[in-house]
């Protein structure tokens, strides 16, 4: 088997979880990454118009599966990691950095000020009494910290007697696996809320591995996407791909997962609600960015459906100055799975004003208008909070 090695180096927190529950550098996460965009590829590659059956087929022969009839098989693709240890962030060091956290951010629809980091990582953070108000704490004993690094090595099989078709094995199966890690290293997270930036990584290839390769993406327009029910494209639009990225670039990253947050709060809370209480009869637009909402169900969806959001956020090194990082927002357009029997032109007309805002955004704070928002609470709490906030799009 060939093999290929990377540097994995983690530029925001990762909360990879054991069987405790605690952070540790583990296989399995980095093996489903690769499959995620791994099938990206493939759908590229068949012009967006494969079949998932088809794609399913491949990944399974490819990967390792135990439903393809006559044609089990372990996975061809290996992943070692040279440590399984556990991350290096623990309570304790969290609660320390605690002690300068980011600024307290608004939201329109609470009535305090709240932590930007809480509000992009609850689940595996939480807030807890402390001495001086609360703080927000890790819930479990470990996370894997920023600037933990640790070598990826994959192993990459020369050929094999049984793959059909032809493409699973030799030089067409390797450019795809190269693309594969080039989309992870850009855009790649791992972890629990790695959506909203945690978990970033960066991947660096070590001698004798191919580079990486960033001249192409795999690109669809954001509507057609929007009729098919699995992420396989980032979409695009009449002024280029759905990539925003941050105008300034800072020393660390809780200063960037604040303004990601900031950014989130708003594009989230154009969307409101109507005064009657939940659950609501209705599907409503917030809805469709993702699902449940706190204390906002609707009633045709119950309390278990659950819609992930298809917008993600990645930090970066900043290209000009890889001391400084940036954070990154693209859109992998997917309609929600038939059972919703989410409204085709509701589901568009919500992710057209999502980009809209974010294209407002790339504009100087003195030229917006939020034209677009009709929520009479979020023009009294977000204008503000949204001038030191500078975006602009990228060519990828």
């Amino acid at each position: 088997m060939r093999q290929w090695q990377y540097k994995v180096t983690f530029l925001t927190p990762a909360f990879l979880g054991d069987a405790q529950q605690n952070g540790r550098w583990r296989t399995p996460p980095f093996k489903a990454l690769l499959r995620q965009w791994w099938r990206v590829v493939w759908a590229a590659d068949h012009n967006f118009r494969g079949s998932f059956d088809a794609m399913r087929v491949e990944e399974g022969q490819l990967f390792g599966n135990a439903w393809l009839v006559n044609n089990f098989r372990k996975s061809l693709v290996r992943l070692r990691l040279d440590r399984w240890s556990s991350g290096s962030l623990d309570g304790q060091r969290w609660g320390l950095r605690e002690a300068s956290p980011p600024q307290k951010v608004r939201h329109p629809e609470v009535n305090q000020p709240i932590g930007p980091l809480l509000y992009l990582g609850y689940g595996p953070l939480l807030t807890k009494k402390a001495t001086q108000g609360w703080a927000t704490v890790l819930k479990n004993l470990f996370a894997v910290a920023s600037g933990e690094a640790a070598t990826l090595t994959l192993g990459i099989p020369e050929s094999h007697p049984n793959s059909e078709p032809s493409r699973i094995t030799g030089g067409q199966n390797d450019e795809c696996l190269r693309r594969a890690l080039s989309l992870i290293h850009l855009f790649g997270t791992i972890g629990g809320r790695s959506r909203n930036g945690w978990g970033s990584l960066e991947l660096t290839p070590l001698e004798g591995t191919p580079e990486l390769d960033s001249t192409s993406l795999p690109l669809q327009d954001w509507r057609q996407a929007l009729t098919v029910d699995w992420p396989h494209a980032i979409g695009k639009d009449e002024k280029g791909p759905l990539i925003w990225r941050t105008r300034q670039s800072y020393s660390g990253w809780e200063e960037v997962l604040k303004e990601l947050a900031v950014i989130k709060i708003a594009l989230r809370t154009q969307f409101g609600f109507p005064t009657t209480p939940p659950p609501h009869a209705n599907v409503q637009e917030r809805h469709l960015l993702s699902y449940p909402i706190t204390r906002h169900t609707a009633r045709a969806w119950g309390n278990t459906w659950r819609l992930p959001n298809s917008l993600r956020f990645k930090v970066r090194r900043d290209p000009a100055n890889s001391e400084k990082l940036i954070g990154v927002i693209y859109h992998i357009p997917c309609c929600p799975p038939p059972a919703f029997r989410a409204d085709g032109q509701q589901l568009q007309s919500v992710w057209q004003r999502v980009h809209a805002l974010l294209d407002e955004l790339c504009k100087p704070a003195a030229q917006r208008n939020y034209g677009s928002i009709a929520n009479s609470s979020w023009k009294n709490a977000m204008p503000n909070q949204l001038r030191g906030v500078q975006l602009e799009r990228l060519p990828r």
